[in-house]
């Protein structure tokens, strides 16, 4: 991109895109030019904002049509070949009027053409294309050899020429798009331009550095991406963290409306024509404009603490590097010193480096945004789910920097020897987390588990149930034996999953969504035991009517229900075996009185198989005279069973009135 405006300040984002602001010097009407890649024009049309900070005004801004080469040449009035293409020019605009040197005169005219004339060179001859000129009455021919400048005087010529040649030109670099700032105004004065488009997503990771008795570091470093044509030369560089909100909108792309097609009607010939009116008309095309970022002044950060120091002498007598020279702790403080600019912007978060940036097209680079020591100390974390038989190392960080630090990976040293590696989740100040970074094989965890219901707590009786309430209980023993020569402190995560903690169960450090946190001390080869104990309610239902007495027997001998309650439920057990017993009277009833249905079948199936005669006859008489009597017994089997049925029908509503009259609640 050959500009004069450069980019002087570069704002990267979490989420996607980059905000790039550009300032350069333009005098007069000067018109400057910048290159996109198509897929960013969308962003750049959305966000561009040109300011002229020095009186002028910005007359337009142009950029180069969504058509293909194709076309757009196919819409040039001149064609230039690859061969020949001064002759091949020359030959398209006749007429054109043109000045040309030849020699040292100037001759001003209107060309008829090119023609090739033979021309003797020693005994053989060449053919020499020569240009004729319609000079004033004149006709006049030059050799093209002879010509050493030739200027066209027709402005259109000359704005097709630059159309096509800058078209071929835009082809060289098929993803590009050019777009053009026009200004206006007198002298020297300063453009600024602004806009955002899509950049890769900056990145952090982090150092812990931990030293015996001495509070721990912590550096971070940025690492961005110019994934862009143009090289970032001494750019202010500003790193937002957040998530504001963004997104693509097609602005590149000409837009149309289709819009009703009306008919011209016509009564007779020499009646005007009236056109109807138009149902609708087609919608202008906007432009959108926004500010893709807010200048934002940025803050001095308070300077990083300083930490006490070891002296060269226990840096040996632990055994590290820093044997004879500076310890890592010493290098990284004088190295990599960080003043980072900082800033609360809403609910996002900038670093600014403090220094000029360089990063070249298609490089990356790693910028130190932080150098502080934080509030933090080395402990144990058990969870199961992680690792069953050992907790993990962790660091206890609580972030005192002052700054959002955020998320990335994170290499931990400890006593100058690297010792593992975390990530780090997004931190606003005091924010404090558990940063896991190696296992601890020197502690061992085992786990026992076991479930009971606990005793009858609670007793109700309403709605024609017994209701015993009681506690499912769950206790996990979580034995912890420190094996190694160092005390530590271990803190265990219990989930929780919807019990609650018992009364007897030790006090939480802390609570997590998922998670009851225990804190625990364990001593230099020593050993802990730590229960936890759950509950949750759980219930046993007994239904009122269908009880015996051995059953208020045994609520008694609990203590569900006291004396007054056990005779409620003795007089719903006695009413409830009347109700039985009118029920099996009914019941003896029907067989009795189906008994007798089926002898009558039978006797009848008898009379009607006897033959004439005077013994026959006395046998028929016998059976006619107990059919007569079992009806007599049906009719009052029928009376019985309608009373029996009232009976126990009112005693049934009886029992029900009393069964659902019963209250009573007891905490046992």
């Amino acid at each position: 991109m050959t500009t004069n405006l450069r980019i002087r300040r570069v704002v990267l984002y979490k989420h996607g895109v980059g905000y790039f602001e550009r300032r350069g010097k333009v005098s007069g009407n000067d018109t400057l030019h910048l290159d996109f890649k198509a897929r960013d024009m969308n962003d750049v049309l959305k966000s561009l904002t040109v300011l002229d900070l020095s009186g002028g005004s910005v007359s337009a801004v142009s950029y180069d049509s969504t058509k293909p080469l194709e076309q757009l040449l196919a819409e040039a009035t001149i064609r230039i070949p690859e061969d020949g293409s001064l002759t091949a020019l020359l030959g398209q605009i006749k007429g054109a009027r043109v000045r040309v040197r030849v020699g040292g005169a100037q001759v001003e005219g209107s060309i008829i053409g090119l023609d090739s004339l033979a021309v003797a060179a020693g005994e053989t001859t060449l053919m020499r294309p020569f240009l004729s000129l319609l000079v004033g009455a004149s006709l006049r021919t030059f050799d093209i050899l002879d010509v050493s400048e030739l200027e066209f005087l027709d402005e259109a010529v000359r704005k097709d020429l630059e159309f096509y040649l800058a078209t071929v030109l835009s082809s060289y670099k098929k993803d590009s798009k050019r777009m053009a700032i026009l200004t206006s105004g007198q002298g020297e004065r300063e453009l600024f331009v602004s806009y955002v488009v899509e950049s890769p997503v900056w990145k952090t990771s982090y150092r812990i550095l931990l030293d015996e008795g001495e509070p721990p570091l912590l550096q971070g470093w940025a690492l961005v991406d110019n994934t862009g044509d143009e090289d970032w030369v001494d750019v202010k560089l500003s790193l937002i963290a957040g998530l504001p909100v963004s997104f693509v909108h097609d602005l590149y792309n000409p837009r149309y409306m289709k819009r009703p097609v009306v008919e011209v009607r016509t009564e007779a010939a020499a009646a005007p024509v009236i056109p109807e009116e138009s149902f609708g008309s087609a919608g202008d095309m906007m432009m959108e404009q926004e500010m893709a970022a807010p200048m934002m002044s940025a803050m001095p950060a308070a300077a990083p603490m300083a930490a006490p120091r070891r002296s060269r002498a226990e840096k040996a007598m632990v055994g590290g590097p820093g044997r004879g020279g500076p310890s890592r702790r010493e290098a990284m403080e004088t190295s990599a010193a960080v003043t980072t600019l900082t800033k609360e912007v809403g609910d996002l978060f900038e670093y600014g480096v403090d220094r000029p940036v360089t990063v070249h097209r298609n490089q990356s680079a790693l910028v130190p945004i932080l150098h502080k020591p934080f509030e933090g100390k080395r402990v144990l974390l058990y969870n199961r789910a992680t690792r069953e038989k050992n907790p993990m190392a962790c660091i206890e960080l609580k972030n005192t920097t002052g700054l959002t630090l955020e998320g990335g990976p994170v290499t931990v040293s400890e006593d100058e020897r690297y010792v593992g590696e975390a990530m780090l989740d997004t931190m606003k100040p005091n924010d404090r987390r558990f940063v896991p970074y190696a296992v601890e094989l020197g502690c061992v965890v085992s786990i026992e588990d076991h479930t009971e219901d606990g005793p009858v707590f609670r007793v109700a009786v309403s709605s024609g149930m017994l209701v015993a309430e009681y506690f499912h209980v769950r206790r996990t023993t979580y034995l912890s034996r420190n094996k190694g020569q160092r005390a530590q402190v271990l803190f265990v995560e219990h989930p929780r999953q919807g019990w609650e903690l018992a009364k007897d169960a030790p006090e939480p450090a802390e609570t997590t969504d998922g998670f009851w946190r225990f804190k625990r001390e364990l001593a230099a080869g020593g050993q802990d035991s730590l229960t936890v104990t759950e509950r949750t309610r759980g219930q046993r239902q007994y239904l009122i009517s269908s009880m015996g007495l051995d059953q208020v027997s045994y609520f008694v001998s609990q203590r569900f229900v006291d004396e007054k309650m056990a005779g409620a439920l003795k007089e719903v057990v006695t009413q409830r075996e009347q109700v039985d017993a009118l029920a099996k009277d009914e019941q003896r009833l029907q067989e009795e009185r189906n008994q007798l249905f089926r002898d009558q079948e039978r006797i009848r199936s008898n009379i009607e198989s006897l033959k004439s005669g005077a013994s026959q006859r006395e046998l028929a008489d016998r059976f006619v005279s107990k059919l007569n009597e079992q009806e007599d017994r049906l009719e009052a089997i029928a009376s019985e069973l309608e009373k029996l049925a009232k009976q126990r029908q009112e005693a049934q509503k009886a029992l029900n009135r009393r069964i659902q009259a019963l209250s009573y609640t007891t905490d046992l």
